[in-house]
C-alpha cells in the first residue's frame, strides 16, 4: 500500500486533542474521517506527536497509507475539501518509504508557546495565546531558562499521568522574545527536542512566566529541576497559545 506523508495544520479549540477519540472531536478522526470520503474503509493514521486537547499545529506530521497510488497534490487537495468545515488542513503531502513512520523516523520536534501580556481580553486572538495581565521581565526569563538547556531529570516538568518510560530528556533548545504585533507585548517560547514528556512545555513555560512576573527568581527554576519532584513545578499553563510548529526527519519528505 503506498505510504503519504502529510503536513497539517489546524487549530485545536474545537478537539479534544489528536487522538482519536470514541466520543469526542479528535484532528485524528477528522483526517481518518475524510480518508474514507477518498477511499471507503477505516483508516488509521499516525503523528509525530500526539497533541493535547486545545493545542494548536502549524507543523504536525502524520502518515496514512492508501490502496491506490495518488499525486501527492491531489491527496492533498481532495483531503482538504473532505475535512471542511473543520480548521485542519492539510499544507503538504508526499509519498514515502513504505518504512518510513511520522512518530518512529522524526528527529526532533519543534513547540511555539504564545503569551498576550495586556489587560483587555483577547478578542482576536481569543483562544490563540495565554493572556496575562502584565508585561514580563524578559531577562529573567531567559535566564531562568537557561537553567533548563541539555540533559536533565524532567520529572518535575512532567506530568504524574506521564507514559514515558525515562523523565531524562535533552532539551536542545529553549529561545525566549518579545514581540510587537500591535495588540500587546507578546512573548514567545520556543522550544527543541527529540522527543517531549506529557505536559512538560506548558510546565516548563508556566514556570517561566512565574519568573517574568517576579514571583520566582531565575535560580528557582534550577532548584524546581533539582527537586525531581512534581509538586516543586510552577503553575501549568493553559494550552490555549501552545503550537506544534515542526517536526524534523533526517531527509525531509516535503523538501
Amino acid at each position: 500500500m503506498p505510504r503519504y506523508a502529510l503536513l497539517v495544520e489546524y487549530d485545536g479549540g474545537p478537539f479534544a486533542g489528536w487522538q482519536r477519540q470514541a466520543d469526542q472531536p479528535s484532528v485524528q478522526g477528522a483526517i481518518e474521517a475524510a480518508l474514507a470520503r477518498l477511499e471507503p474503509r477505516e483508516h488509521t493514521i499516525a503523528a509525530a506527536g500526539r497533541t493535547d486537547a486545545g493545542v494548536h499545529a502549524r507543523g504536525q506530521v502524520a502518515h496514512c497509507d492508501m490502496a491506490k497510488a495518488w499525486d501527492p497534490f491531489r491527496l492533498s487537495e481532495a483531503l482538504n475539501f473532505h475535512l471542511k468545515p473543520a480548521p485542519v488542513a492539510i499544507r503538504a503531502c508526499a509519498a514515502v518509504a513504505d518504512d518510513w513512520h511520522a512518530r518512529f523516523s522524526a528527529v526532533e520536534r519543534r513547540y511555539t508557546f504564545r503569551l498576550l501580556a495586556r489587560r483587555a481580553p483577547a478578542t482576536l486572538e481569543a483562544g490563540q495565546v495565554w493572556r496575562v495581565m502584565n508585561p514580563l521581565d524578559l531577562g529573567a526569563m531567559q535566564e531562568g531558562a537557561a537553567h533548563l538547556l541539555g540533559l536533565h531529570d524532567f520529572t518535575t516538568f512532567r506530568s504524574t499521568m506521564c507514559q514515558a518510560a525515562s523523565p531524562v530528556k535533552t532539551l536542545d533548545e529553549i529561545r525566549i522574545e518579545e514581540c510587537d504585533t500591535g495588540a500587546g507585548p507578546e512573548y514567545r517560547v520556543h522550544l527543541r527536542a527529540r522527543s517531549f514528556l506529557h505536559n512538560q512545555v506548558r510546565s516548563i513555560v508556566g514556570t517561566l512566566e512565574r519568573v517574568g512576573a517576579g514571583s520566582w527568581a531565575p535560580e528557582d527554576v534550577k532548584h524546581a529541576l533539582e527537586a525531581r519532584d512534581r509538586a516543586a513545578c510552577g503553575p501549568v499553563c493553559p494550552p490555549d497559545g501552545l503550537y506544534l510548529t515542526g517536526v524534523g526527519y533526517p531527509d525531509d519528505p516535503f523538501c
